[in-house]
C-alpha cells in the first residue's frame, strides 16, 4: 500500500464557520455582507487565469447587481502590451528577462476613468467590478480576491484553454506561453496581489472547475500564520517526461495509465499548493502566498534579508527507473543569469540517489584532457543531426548508488542517467536549464526539445575535469557526531553553493535546531517518521518514505523519531538550509 501522502493539509482550528463551499453558500455569504450597506462596492480582483467565464455564469448574476464592470476593459490592447513586453519577452522559445513591470503600467488611464465614472455615477445597490486589477478601478467596501496555483495554470495551458494574459494565443507553442507567465505576468500579478491579500475581506479558491470555495481573509491569514509555526508539506504535483520512469508510479500509487512520471515537485513554493482545512471545508490556495505574506517567519531573518519574499530552497524528485537520460545540460553561472535573465542568483544543484538499479550511472563534469573546441563542435553536429554526441569521450560517467550525492555547482556539465531515482536538492530559479545534448529526441510533443548551445557554451567551467570532480563533487560526506541511536554527516553542497546539507542516521529521537532559517527534509530511508517539539510548540508531524517537509524558522527546535513500521530500525533524513 502507498503511503506518500499526495494530498497533504494544515488544519486551521477556531474558523470553522468561517469558509463557504459551492457558489450557492459563497453568494449567500456575499450577499449578506453586501446587504449591510445601501450602496456596496463588490471588488473581485483576480489572479489571471481565473475562469471570469465561471464568474459571470455561476457568481455575478446571483449578486442582484445594479452595475457589474469588468476591469479587463482597462487593459492596454494586444499590440500595445506586445511592443511593451518585447524586451523582457525576447525572441528565445524558453528564456525570457525577468519583468520589473506595475500592473498600472498595462491599464489604458482614459479607460480606467470611465470606469470609475460609471461606478461615481450608480448610487445604490451593489456594485461589481470583477477580473484581473479590479482593485486598480476601485478600493471597494468588500474585497475578494480570486486565486489559483500556477500548476493548475500550466494545466489550462497545457489544454489550449488559457491564453497568456491580454493575448490570443492560447494555441502558440507552450513553452513560449510557459514563458511569458513566468517571466511576466506572474512577477507582475504577485506584487498586485500581495498588499490585496493582507486586506482582502475573502480568498475565492478558483482551482477547480465549479467547485469553488471561500474563506474570510481574518481566517486566511490566520492559517497562514498557523503553517509558519509548525512543519508542513506542499501539494506535490507529476508530469510525464520524455525520460521519465515507472518508480513513482507504482510507489506513490500514481495513474497506471500515464506512460511514465518524470518529476514529482514537492518542493517548489512557487508553483505547489497549500491546502487549508477550515472544519469541512478545503481552500487550495498557491504555496507562494505564504512566501509573499509571512517571508521572514517562513525564511527567518538572515535568509529574508539575503532573498526576500523568494524561498531559496527546492526539492523534486526525478525518476529515470525504466526510463531514460535527461537531457545533458549546464546552469548559467551567477553572472550570467544576472547579466542575461535578471535573476540575482542561480540553479546551484545537487543530486541525491533514492533509488539506483545495478550500472546506474551520473554524468558529472568533462574528462581530463578534453579541449572545449572539440567537445562543442561536437556537440554542435549533434545537434545539426550529423552524429550523436560522442558523450564517452568527453563526459565523466560516474556509478550511481543509493544515498550517493552528487554535488552540482552551476557551470558543471551534468545529467542522471537511466535506472536512478534523484533527490534533487537545489536553488530555486528553476527554468534556467541549458540543454546540450538530449540523446537525439523528440518532446513529448513531437517537436524537437530546444538545445541552447549559444548560452552553454559561455557558462560551461572547463576546468571541472575528472580529478576535480571526483575531490569535490561526489560523496563529500564528513561525520560530524555520534551518540546512542544516532549520527550526523554533513554531504555538502559545495562551497560556491549557498545551500548546506546534512544527512541523519538514527533508531532513537534526534533533535534538530533550524540553524536561524527555514528547513527543508526529506525522509530518504525508512518508512515513517514524526516530527514533534519538544517544548509542545506544534502537534506531531507524520512523514513517510520521499515525502519532502518544509520547517519555518518560527517554528522552533524540532526532534524526528522513527515511528510506526519504523519503530527500532534506523531510518535517515536529508535536512537543507542556507549557510550564513
Amino acid at each position: 500500500m502507498a503511503t506518500y501522502d499526495k494530498f497533504p493539509e494544515v488544519a486551521v482550528e477556531g474558523y470553522d464557520d468561517c469558509a463557504w463551499q459551492g457558489w450557492d453558500a459563497i453568494v449567500r455569504e456575499l450577499t449578506r455582507r453586501a446587504g449591510q450597506y445601501t450602496r456596496t462596492v463588490l471588488v473581485i480582483d483576480c489572479y489571471p487565469g481565473v475562469r471570469l467565464e465561471e464568474l459571470e455564469t455561476k457568481l455575478l448574476p446571483a449578486l442582484g447587481a445594479t452595475l457589474t464592470l469588468n476591469a479587463e476593459r482597462m487593459r492596454l490592447d494586444e499590440h500595445a502590451l506586445s511592443r511593451l513586453l518585447a524586451r523582457h519577452l525576447t525572441d528565445d522559445r524558453v528564456f525570457g528577462v525577468l519583468s520589473c513591470h506595475q500592473l498600472d503600467e498595462f491599464i489604458d488611464p482614459v479607460k480606467r476613468e470611465a470606469l470609475q465614472a460609471q461606478v461615481e455615477l450608480c448610487r445604490e445597490g451593489i456594485i461589481v467590478i470583477y477580473g484581473p486589477g479590479a482593485a486598480l478601478v476601485n478600493a471597494g467596501d468588500i474585497l475578494v480576491y480570486a486565486d489559483l496555483p500556477r500548476w493548475e495554470i500550466q494545466q489550462r495551458m497545457r489544454s489550449g484553454e488559457l491564453a497568456n494574459w491580454g493575448a490570443a494565443n492560447q494555441h502558440e507553442d507552450i513553452l513560449r506561453r510557459y514563458k511569458r507567465a513566468f517571466f511576466i505576468e506572474w512577477r507582475v500579478f504577485d506584487r498586485h496581489k500581495t498588499p490585496l491579500l493582507r486586506r482582502t475581506d475573502f480568498l475565492l479558491d478558483t482551482t477547480q472547475a465549479d467547485n469553488p470555495a471561500m474563506v474570510g481573509g481574518d481566517a486566511l491569514r490566520a492559517g497562514l500564520q498557523h503553517t509558519t509555526q509548525r512543519p508542513f508539506r506542499v501539494v506535490p504535483f507529476f508530469d510525464p517526461g520524455v525520460w521519465g520512469g515507472q518508480w513513482m508510479k507504482q510507489k506513490f500509487d500514481l495513474d497506471p495509465s500515464a506512460p511514465n512520471y518524470a518529476w514529482c515537485f514537492d518542493c517548489v513554493p512557487e508553483e505547489n499548493s497549500l491546502l487549508l482545512r477550515y472544519g469541512a471545508v478545503r481552500i487550495e490556495i498557491p504555496s507562494q502566498d505564504l512566501v509573499l505574506l509571512h517571508p521572514r517567519a517562513l525564511l527567518g531573518e538572515k535568509v529574508h534579508a539575503r532573498f526576500g519574499a523568494e524561498f531559496p530552497i527546492r526539492f523534486d524528485l526525478l525518476d529515470t527507473l525504466g526510463g531514460q537520460n535527461l537531457s545533458f545540460q549546464v546552469h548559467p553561472t551567477t553572472e550570467y543569469i544576472q547579466q542575461h535573465f535578471g535573476m540575482h542568483y542561480t540553479q546551484d544543484e545537487s543530486y541525491y540517489i533514492l533509488e539506483a538499479e545495478p550500472g546506474a550511472q551520473v554524468y558529472l563534469g568533462t574528462r581530463t584532457g578534453t579541449r572545449p573546441e572539440e567537445m562543442m563542435d561536437d556537440l554542435r553536429r549533434a545537434s545539426r543531426g550529423e552524429k550523436p554526441f560522442d558523450d564517452a569521450r568527453f563526459v565523466n560517467h560516474l556509478a550511481a548508488n543509493k544515498h550517493d550525492h552528487f554535488l552540482i555547482p552551476a557551470g558543471t556539465v551534468h545529467c542522471s542517467g537511466a535506472g536512478t531515482v534523484v533527490l534533487e536538492i537545489s536553488a530555486t530559479p528553476y527554468i534556467f536549464t541549458f540543454k546540450l545534448w538530449d540523446w537525439g529526441r523528440l518532446g513529448m510533443d513531437g517537436q524537437p526539445r530546444p538545445v541552447h548551445l549559444a548560452h552553454g557554451e559561455k557558462v560551461i567551467d572547463w576546468q571541472r575535469d575528472t580529478q576535480w570532480v571526483e575531490q569535490h563533487l561526489v560523496n563529500q560526506c564528513e561525520p560530524l557526531g555520534e551518540g546512542t541511536g544516532w549520527r550526523e554527516e554533513r554531504t555538502g553542497l559545495h562551497e560556491r553553493e549557498f545551500i548546506e546539507t546534512r544527512r541523519h542516521w538514527f533508531s532513537e529521537p534526534v533533535t534538530h535546531s533550524p540553524h536561524g532559517g527555514v528547513n527543508v527534509l526529506n525522509l530518504v530511508e525508512g518508512e515513517e517518521a514524526t516530527v514533534d517539539s519538544p517544548g509542545g510548540a506544534f502537534a506531531p508531524f507524520v512523514v513517510h518514505y520521499a515525502e519532502t517537509f518544509i520547517v519555518p524558522a518560527d517554528a522552533g527546535e524540532y526532534r524526528i523519531s522513527p515511528s510506526g513500521p519504523s519503530c527500532g530500525k534506523s531510518i535517515a533524513t536529508i535536512k537543507a538550509w542556507v549557510r550564513g
